[in-house]
């Protein structure tokens, strides 16, 4: 195992697997000479060239069409779009082809395609730079999506990506580039796509997190075990598929439930999250069911503003302290 940034298990698993395989392409705004907005594709052109790392204009809607098509001719690229706000652009060429060809050709073709970008908010980029939407994508079958919350996880589950013959939107958090941890240095590491993680086992209640709200739920796990309060922690790592399965036995062990997502409260993950446990598990629920998400505004400029509008720890911690009241008065 080494330790490692977030940033570094993401440029070192694309790398490796540009050498592994010559089918492996690059492709986005900036990533070439300026080694990517983030700079998860440092130093790889120099190493590959600019045939298999390709700087691509502004233009996603075009780039994502290129890829897909590539990939359909057997390629495998891994495209960045520098910030999700902007997949909207291409999201033709992903919901209305590379999700449904697959399905359209009677499984003679595939799109074995990897999507890379950065969602949620850092810091005060307003608007327009801030959203997350992986939910937009969770919603279409034919896509896979992923959303990690640690470097060991974001290693794994990107070259199981690549080796996908499936198409899959690969969520990252701006917030975590630069968190460390420990990394397996095997080549053929990977984790499967649709399997959650129990990060935390607990006895009191259940908190069901992807991407960086993981890592809010375990810092709040982990503070309000002073109260002796056992919180578990259920990490999604996979949005599409969903692993119900895990989610559902947490519940029915802990027997109470909050979902925490950084998106906005209406229609997002945690809505099918909730959804899936009272389908589930509804006899073994002593409390109902909380979702902990952001605010239904834009997310303003302004710094205290962009603060108040996504969900932290004291959201949480109000959440489980909640369901855990409510579950003694239902009992009664």
């Amino acid at each position: 195992m080494a330790v490692m940034t977030y940033r570094q298990a993401l440029n070192d698993t694309l790398g490796e697997e540009l050498a592994r395989d010559k089918n492996v392409v690059l492709m986005g705004e900036e990533i070439g000479k300026f080694q990517g907005s983030y700079r998860i594709t440092e130093g790889l052109q120099s190493e590959f060239g600019k045939n298999r790392v390709v700087d691509t204009p502004i233009a996603e809607e075009g780039f994502v069409g290129l890829a897909v098509g590539a990939a359909m001719l057997g390629m495998r690229p891994v495209v960045e779009i520098m910030t999700i706000n902007f997949i909207l652009v291409a999201i033709d060429q992903i919901v209305n082809h590379a999700s449904k060809i697959h399905y359209m050709f009677g499984g003679q073709a595939r799109v074995p395609l990897v999507i890379r970008t950065p969602s949620g908010g850092v810091g005060q980029l307003a608007a327009t730079h801030s959203q997350s939407f992986e939910n937009w994508f969770a919603y279409c079958p034919g896509l896979k999506v992923v959303a990690p919350a640690t470097p060991y996880d974001a290693k794994g589950l990107m070259r199981a990506a690549i080796r996908d013959d499936d198409p899959v939107i690969f969520i990252e958090s701006l917030a975590l580039y630069d968190t460390k941890g420990e990394v397996p240095q095997d080549e053929d590491y990977t984790l499967p796509i649709g399997k959650a993680e129990v990060k935390r086992e607990g006895t009191d209640i259940t908190v069901v997190a992807y991407s960086r709200m993981t890592v809010v739920a375990m810092q709040v796990a982990q503070n309000l075990e002073k109260e002796g309060i056992s919180v578990e922690v259920v990490d999604l790592r996979s949005l599409r598929p969903l692993d119900r399965e895990t989610i559902i036995n947490s519940v029915k062990k802990t027997n109470r439930a909050v979902v925490l997502e950084e998106d906005w409260y209406s229609y997002g993950i945690g809505a099918e999250i909730a959804a899936t446990i009272q389908e589930g598990a509804f006899d073994y629920l002593d409390a109902p069911v909380l979702r902990v998400a952001g605010v239904e505004v834009p997310l303003p400029y302004a710094a205290k503003l962009s603060q108040a509008s996504k969900p932290g720890a004291q959201d949480l911690i109000n959440a489980i302290h909640r369901v855990l009241e409510g579950g003694k008065r239902w009992q009664k």
